[in-house]
């Protein structure tokens, strides 16, 4: 941990391999990591994916959406031209609890069964709740989340206003709050903090931003490049 705050991969390490890739996260763990981001939607048959977009198009040699192909026509696609769309499950095993998990919802319907994976692990696996949190921009699937389990960690993506989020995040006990970098100044760092929550930024890759962010005392940055902290 560099100087008591979160080096937190952004899609693993974006910065150096392909986003949500399980090389990217090997990468993102052999730059000692405290904590990897991942983004998630649920695929046609039913399994949580790790992958950004809504679309294959931009990233793969397919298109569509990805919430209208099944696991297997997507595991036939090559992500860069080189890597295949993983699972949750797949991403999980490579993570193995080396690091914290910060589960990002993408796509509809990825609150349940991202409750229910999280919860086989902590039965299970060895996992505890607070190796995962699990954050979103969209406040109905964080609602699910907390209906759903409340011992699961939230953090709430704000892009907007902080004070909207803010609000919200009283509404499902959240953890911690995950602002834009750009909305950030020293005293409202210090207002989040006063209220309880964990201050993890994104997506900061410059190192006159990154500097910046550890003179406000933010808790977490997330970054494609977690060798610049």
């Amino acid at each position: 941990m560099k100087d008591n705050i979160l080096s937190i991969g952004h899609r693993g390490a974006k910065g150096h391999i392909t986003e949500n890739t399980i090389k990217s996260i090997k990468k993102a763990l052999a730059l000692g990591v405290d904590a990897i981001e991942l983004d998630v939607h649920l695929c046609a048959s039913g399994e949580l994916v790790v992958f950004h977009d809504f679309t294959v198009d931009r990233l793969t040699n397919g298109s569509g959406e990805v919430s209208k192909l099944s696991l297997s026509e997507l595991k036939k696609l090559k992500v860069n031209r080189e890597y295949k769309i993983p699972t949750l499950i797949e991403a999980l095993e490579t993570i193995n609890r080396k690091c914290l998990l910060n589960i990002e919802l993408k796509g509809k319907e990825t609150a349940i069964e991202t409750c229910r994976i999280i919860k086989r692990y902590v039965d299970e696996k060895e996992w505890k709740y607070k190796d995962f949190i699990v954050s979103s921009f969209q406040q109905n699937l964080l609602k699910t989340v907390y209906s759903t389990n409340s011992k699961i960690p939230i953090g709430v993506l704000i892009d907007v206003p902080l004070d909207i989020g803010l609000q919200f995040a009283e509404v499902v006990k959240a953890k911690a709050i995950h602002p834009d970098y750009t909305l950030l100044t020293m005293s409202n760092v210090k207002k989040i903090k006063e209220k309880g929550y964990k201050v993890y930024t994104w997506t900061v890759n410059e190192i006159e931003a990154i500097q910046r962010m550890k003179t406000y005392k933010v808790d977490g940055i997330i970054t494609d490049f977690p060798d610049r902290l």
